[in-house]
């Protein structure tokens, strides 16, 4: 399974069209975040990439959970979100 990562920095709309593609193709796939603004921008990405498959007769689903990464020398928590398709 594919695992992206989206920082504060990300671009919503070029965040939703990556993840419209693979889930076309997978059913499901791992998001790693870390921090307010990231988890911002994700959920934005979410919502968007939701229009893009909503035609198709899929709908998203996402599990949160915690997750250790390691960022140089240090390991912080992050935030984990898994996503996947279900039919409507």
């Amino acid at each position: 399974m594919e695992t992206i990562k989206v920082s504060s920095k990300s671009n919503p709309s070029n965040v939703a069209g990556a993840l419209a593609n693979i889930l076309k193709e997978q059913d499901q796939i791992n998001i790693q975040i870390i921090g307010a603004g990231a988890l911002n921008q994700l959920v934005k990405s979410i919502i968007i990439c939701r229009g893009f498959l909503a035609p198709l007769g899929k709908n998203l689903v996402c599990i949160p959970s915690f997750t250790d990464v390691k960022i140089k020398d240090s390991v912080k928590t992050g935030i984990k979100i898994t996503v996947k398709t279900q039919q409507n």
